[in-house]
């Protein structure tokens, strides 16, 4: 089931360990990595918590969806990935980058 990868590949995209997680939920590792390899099914608050701490959708989690939080669903691919990019910048390049919008806005007619 995609759900017990997808919570595997997510602490693994955020270099936590198991014993981390284990500990934001209250029980053992040993018993958290019967999650991740679906030895153990995910409770449905479990899943509620999990998604919380990672900022993500039970759709997302349950492999329902490909876009991370109910915000990006009505997003493209190219503008996932332009948001993705545009998380990975300092404050100072972001106040740039939106300066250089809204004078391509500014440009083109729009306000």
């Amino acid at each position: 089931m995609a759900l017990y990868s997808r919570i595997r590949q997510l602490r693994e995209d955020s270099d936590k360990t198991q014993a981390e997680l284990a500990e934001y939920l209250a029980t053992t590792a040993q018993y958290y990595g019967k999650y991740e390899k679906g030895e153990r099914e995910l409770p449905f608050c479990r899943a509620i918590q999990i998604a919380d701490y990672y900022n993500v959708s039970l759709d997302y989690l349950a492999g329902r969806s490909a876009a991370r939080n109910t915000a990006d669903q009505g997003l493209s691919d190219e503008e996932r990935l332009l948001i993705e990019r545009y998380r990975q910048l300092s404050e100072y390049n972001k106040g740039k980058h939106d300066l250089l919008i809204e004078q391509l806005i500014r440009q083109q007619g729009i306000k």
